[in-house]
């Protein structure tokens, strides 16, 4: 029986083993955007933390996780398995108005579609609320502008594809996307190390309900902190012609790529409201994911896979 029992044994320590390695490829890596302290940050916050209130609207029947008070940005990369190595991957901006972060409405359970169909998350938990003094997007923008530059500079490490490495926000999260994909040629904040060496330019934009794109009181003019060039990344647009943040704000700046010149897929659904996230519902907006995923395929993000 001793033998049996040896072998036994091993075999138990060998699938704890497995278990274990399984569990660790499953957890997101965890790291903090700045060395230091973040840029212009003096004041101090309260505690972060989740503030959904128990009257709070669920989605989808679901509650949702609403984070407050970030003053210690981080990103936490989800890596793909699936597919051909190196990944692309898509670095993932929360929306919240600029006051909180819906974590894993826009956010976790972003990560977990994109590594389904083989692209690595990585999940930007950026400054807010927006600080005092600054433009609603300043501290929020250095956040992004240092994630994607990181991502790129750590990109053999991670097993990403440095020439694939495209932005997705939703709402404030949109417009900050949509940010970083006009402002990149220029750091919003002095170099702290080698991965603000290389460029912060994402290859590719997912606007998903975006917020703040044009300024309703002057005619849907495009908002003036974008300055859309040729240079500006091929875009992927959604969003619901009720949706109380206003579809003119994803027209007219659709229009403006158009007019220079900049790739773009537009999807207006006549239903659908704001603040899905890819939480599937009655309404045919939540097939967005599927859209974007044919988008991504027919831009090539997924090499030939």
């Amino acid at each position: 029986m001793k033998p049996l029992q040896g072998l036994l044994g091993s075999l138990l320590c060998m699938f704890l083993a497995m278990v274990c390695q399984l569990s660790a490829a499953e957890s997101p890596l965890d790291i903090p955007l700045w060395p230091d302290q973040p840029p212009g940050d003096k004041e101090a916050l309260g505690a972060e933390q989740d503030q959904t209130k128990p009257t709070d609207n669920l989605v989808a029947g679901k509650r949702l996780i609403r984070l407050g008070n970030v003053s210690k940005p981080s990103i936490s990369v989800y890596r793909a398995t699936a597919g051909k190595q190196p990944r692309p991957a898509v670095v993932v901006c929360p929306g919240g108005g600029y006051q909180i972060l819906a974590m894993d409405l826009e956010g976790t359970e972003v990560c977990d579609w994109l590594n389904s169909i083989g692209v690595t998350g990585v999940l930007l938990k950026y400054r807010v609320p927006k600080r005092p003094g600054l433009e609603k997007h300043t501290a929020a923008l250095q956040d992004a502008q240092r994630a994607v530059g990181l991502v790129r500079h750590r990109a053999q490490e991670w097993s990403i594809d440095p020439k694939q490495i495209g932005i997705l926000g939703f709402s404030a999260g949109g417009h900050l996307a949509a940010l970083a994909s006009n402002q990149y040629a220029t750091r919003s904040y002095p170099a702290v190390d080698a991965a603000d060496s290389v460029s912060c330019r994402p290859d590719f934009t997912v606007l998903i309900y975006p917020g703040y794109l044009t300024v309703k009181e002057e005619n849907d003019r495009i908002a003036p902190e974008f300055n859309l060039s040729s240079n500006t990344p091929p875009t992927f647009i959604s969003i619901a012609e009720d949706d109380p943040v206003r579809v003119e704000t994803a027209l007219f700046y659709a229009a403006g790529l158009k007019r220079a010149s900049v790739p773009f897929e537009l999807h207006v659904y006549p239903t659908g409201g704001h603040g899905y996230g890819l939480r599937p519902t009655k309404d045919f907006v939540t097939t967005w994911p599927q859209r974007a995923t044919e988008w991504m395929r027919s831009r090539g993000v997924f090499g030939s896979d």
